[in-house]
């Protein structure tokens, strides 16, 4: 019996300090700490959510734009066709040809919202900023719209 103790005492010895040292190698999940893991984690779902919502604003946006636009675009049209003079036929300014200078052949969206602009009244707009007479421009706007100065610049600025 005294020769086994003396065989199984150093094996026994010599597993553990063979355990000792492979757990003293082995990596310890990068050093990091549960609370540092749990401040990781929660900085990773707090980005998510943030850029879902942002993403979710986007398309809500995107979808009222695209309910209220095409009916503004199209109340212009009729009004612009409404209010076109008419230019007979042989006179020097008559274009049968001519697309007005707006984009998308409407007018811009008067300053206050739910009211529109007299055609005659933007083009003279127009004419002014043209010539770098912006603050004549905002003031015709502000008397013609009793908007307010913010408004008939933002307005201006936009033509």
């Amino acid at each position: 019996m005294g020769d086994v103790l003396t065989v199984l005492v150093p094996a026994l010895v010599l597993a553990a300090a063979l355990w000792a040292f492979a757990t003293a190698l082995k990596p310890r999940d990068g050093g990091m700490s549960d609370a540092d893991r749990y401040q990781l984690e929660l900085a990773r779902r707090s980005q998510a959510h943030y850029t879902a919502q942002v993403q979710a604003a986007l398309a809500a946006r995107a979808r009222m734009e695209a309910a209220a636009l095409p009916s503004q675009n199209r109340q212009q049209q009729i009004q612009q066709h409404e209010h076109r003079p008419a230019t007979p036929p042989g006179h020097p300014g008559h274009d049968p040809g001519r697309q007005p200078d707006y984009p998308h052949g409407s007018y811009p969206a008067a300053p206050v919202p739910g009211t529109m602009l007299n055609p005659q009244l933007v083009l003279q707009l127009q004419t002014l900023v043209r010539n770098g007479q912006k603050l004549q421009a905002i003031r015709l706007l502000r008397q013609a719209t009793h908007s307010n100065l913010l408004t008939a610049k933002q307005y201006v600025d936009r033509l």
